[in-house]
């Protein structure tokens, strides 16, 4: 992480906020409220603000003269990113502006926030330097790119920036699994599923599943089971960039879900195959950021020392 040495005032910003199917009511009024608000800051700046079209459509923005467009039309007009919600809403843009290297910035209106930091009553505060006089920390986040091969074909791909999870889905028995590093056989593994984690994903699902946390500049990946049979499978660090190969070899119907997002069935003979991708995230923190700032406010660490 550094503080950048030249600058040139950002000029146009994609906006989207929290939108997902999940919410709806009050939570959905209070997103769209939010992303207002921030879409008229903006704008008080003297930036250009293009609200991501789904975004828009949900929250009823085209309705009050939001400038709205797609992802392929956010990536090439605008020169910064900004999402209102919590990680998933950031890991979301992240995912769809990382080919086109767009640096972004999360305002926190949901609960953890490990990549949304700005807090939703502090953004009119910490924006301004940042956006208009180059005053953040950039801090870059390796991808993980995932492919689901069946008979050596690609069935479903996606890119993932916490994790690529191997699970047994709604079935109440174990799936079971054989994980392989660059061609080398790690384990076979009898157990509710295994997560390959990038860092900034090891402070997520890997993490209550009992991974350690890696920090966000370290090349590796956390390859972690999931409730395994055997007690002795513990999460292991592999080196990045490595190919990671996870084979559906028994057990019920499993499933792989990229970021919680996107999901594929998988067959017995399937193969998770996982890499780093070629593109990363890039976000900005407001001037001062601590990695180690972060984990202690959102793990509670040290509460009671003086």
């Amino acid at each position: 992480m550094s503080t950048a040495p030249a600058f040139a005032p950002f000029r146009c910003a994609a906006l989207v906020g929290k939108h997902h199917e999940s919410i709806s009511g009050s939570a959905l009024h209070a997103s769209r409220a939010a992303l207002l608000d921030v879409h008229a800051f903006l704008q008080e700046l003297g930036l250009h603000v293009l609200v991501e079209a789904e975004c828009a459509r949900a929250l009823w923005l085209e309705a009050v003269g939001c400038d709205v467009a797609r992802v392929g039309e956010l990536g090439r007009r605008a020169d910064v990113g900004v999402a209102v919600g919590g990680d998933g809403t950031m890991l979301g843009l992240a995912r769809q502006m990382a080919p086109f290297g767009m640096p972004l910035i999360g305002i926190n209106q949901g609960r953890l926030g490990f990549v949304t930091d700005i807090a939703l009553d502090q953004y009119r505060h910490l924006l301004p330097p940042m956006l208009l006089q180059g005053r953040y920390e950039s801090d870059e986040r390796a991808l993980m790119h995932g492919r689901v091969l069946r008979e050596g074909a690609c069935v479903f791909e996606a890119l993932a920036a916490n994790d690529v999870v191997v699970h047994r889905g709604a079935a109440a028995s174990m799936v079971e699994l054989e994980a392989h590093a660059d061609g080398r056989f790690i384990a076979r593994y009898r157990a509710d599923g295994l997560i390959v984690a990038t860092p900034t994903g090891s402070t997520a699902y890997s993490l209550a599943a009992g991974g350690p946390i890696l920090h966000p500049q370290l090349p590796g990946w956390v390859l972690a089971p999931i409730a395994p049979q055997a007690l002795s499978n513990r999460p292991v660090v592999l080196a990045d960039p490595a190919e990671i190969v996870i084979r559906v070899v028994g057990g019920p119907q499993a499933s792989a879900s990229f970021d919680t997002q996107s999901v594929a069935a998988l067959q017995h003979g399937d193969s998770i195959v996982v890499r780093r991708s070629p593109h990363q995230a890039r976000f900005l923190h407001p001037a001062g950021w601590s990695y180690f700032d972060t984990l202690r406010h959102k793990l509670h660490w040290n509460q009671g020392a003086v």
